[in-house]
């Protein structure tokens, strides 16, 4: 039974185009392959029509391949062209005798007339059929021409020469006078155009006055592309924001991590207690989902599986590529579920304010740009160690570590690798990790 539900109004897959072809091949007729599809018959007719691959196949006599005349074979007419006077070769080897005889007629096959339109199928061997050109359809080519199709749909504007330079007319002399976007299309509702529909043909070039032109445009940066996000988006299935939103968690754990610089490939993988304020960090090699996986295990085996379900029940973090697999982190070592991952929304980096909150403090020890290539855990672990022991205003003066020695236990602490500075031996500046070394 086929996947799909009636009158769904999908596109054809490629799936479904490679289903097509199979049974094509097997002589089915449009209104089985439309059945089976749950399509109406005209769509697979129209599929087959119109992304059909036509194929000249070299048949005709042994001097002109490429003579498509029905009477190629019996033809007997001799210099029709007239412009030889002493012409013996009969017109059916020459290569112009489509061209210049009267009485060419093209040889057709009913097949390629009605359904199926193709080649696909037929019971005559293709060395035994004399026709000529002929079609075949093939899923990936027909897929290939959809998306091209599709997509040259969707490119350009929708409008004429002339739509666009009545527009021009206005929105350009305004620019020039230093009026942005959104004033104009306020004042002008005549132009019938969105404020970033403006935006967008300014930076495509297609009025006079250019982008730069913006009173502000030299003020901005190109926003940067993050090329490092989860492209898989079945993974935010029930762990998007608003799902976590929905728990009204009095305490949490966020989850993000560090970056080196260029010449380093080692990131730190870090950790924040919205209620307790505490502050983890990890060395991992490299930014990936393999790393992440492996501090997770390391954690679940120091801690005890019970333990980090009690104490990471619930993680939010970024959509960065190193959280693309969340179920291998939801499942631990011993195969049970040991905690919930949820994504904050795209470039919403403050819905986990915290762990920003907390990164500005590593900052002062490892300042950006910093390589992390010559850091170890144990470095790691002093400055989580030196920011746990600073007091914070929100736990009225107290630090998180003696917050979260009262609430996690001695031990669990010991675990994480953490101890208490004394409060005038804390060092947040990078000279404390050159004085460690």
């Amino acid at each position: 039974m086929s996947k799909y539900i009636p009158g769904n109004q999908k596109h054809l897959s490629l799936q479904d185009r490679i289903y097509i072809q199979n049974e094509l091949s097997k002589g089915s007729s449009f209104k089985d392959i439309a059945r089976f599809l749950c399509k109406d018959p005209t769509t697979i007719s129209k599929e087959v029509k119109s992304r059909r691959l036509s194929d000249w196949w070299h048949k005709g006599t042994f001097y002109n391949a490429h003579n498509f005349c029905i009477h190629r074979y019996h033809c007997k007419k001799k210099n029709a062209c007239g412009k030889i006077v002493l012409c013996g070769v009969k017109c059916a080897s020459c290569p112009t005798c489509n061209q210049t005889c009267p009485d060419f007629e093209k040889e057709r096959c009913n097949r390629l007339d009605r359904a199926p339109y193709v080649c696909n199928g037929c019971t005559k061997l293709i060395n035994h059929c004399t026709i000529a050109h002929k079609y075949n359809y093939n899923a990936k080519a027909a897929d290939r021409k959809y998306r091209e199709t599709l997509s040259d749909s969707r490119s350009g504007i929708s409008l004429s020469r002339h739509e666009l330079r009545l527009k021009d007319k206005v929105i350009s002399p305004l620019i020039a006078q230093g009026q942005s976007p959104y004033q104009i299309i306020t004042n002008h509702p005549e132009l019938d155009m969105s404020v970033r529909t403006v935006y967008t043909y300014l930076d495509m070039g297609l009025f006079t006055s250019r982008n730069i032109d913006l009173k502000r445009k030299v003020k901005f940066k190109p926003r940067k592309v993050h090329k490092t996000q989860i492209s898989d988006r079945k993974v935010f299935t029930g762990r998007t924001y608003s799902d976590f939103s929905e728990l009204h968690l009095d305490s949490f754990v966020e989850m993000d991590t560090v970056h080196s610089s260029n010449d380093s490939a080692k990131t730190l993988l870090t950790f924040f207690f919205t209620k307790e304020k505490l502050f983890l960090a990890f060395l991992m090699n490299r930014n990936t989902e393999g790393a992440v996986r492996l501090v997770f295990d390391r954690l679940e085996k120091r801690l005890g599986t019970y333990e980090f379900l009690s104490l990471f029940e619930h993680i939010l973090t970024d959509r960065g590529s190193e959280f693309g697999d969340p179920d291998s982190l939801e499942t631990g070592i011993t195969g049970f579920q040991r905690s919930n991952i949820y994504y904050c929304d795209p470039m919403r980096s403050g819905q986990k304010g915290g762990i920003e909150q907390a990164h500005t403090m590593l900052r002062m020890v490892l300042p950006k740009k910093t390589s992390f290539e010559f850091l170890t855990q144990w470095d790691v672990n002093l400055i989580a160690s030196h920011i746990n022991s600073t007091p914070r205003e929100s736990l009225n003066g107290r630090t998180p570590y003696s917050v979260a020695k009262e609430t996690f236990g001695e031990e669990v602490l010991k675990a994480f690798q953490l101890r208490e500075i004394d409060p005038d031996e804390v060092h947040l500046t990078p000279k404390l990790i050159r004085f460690n070394r």
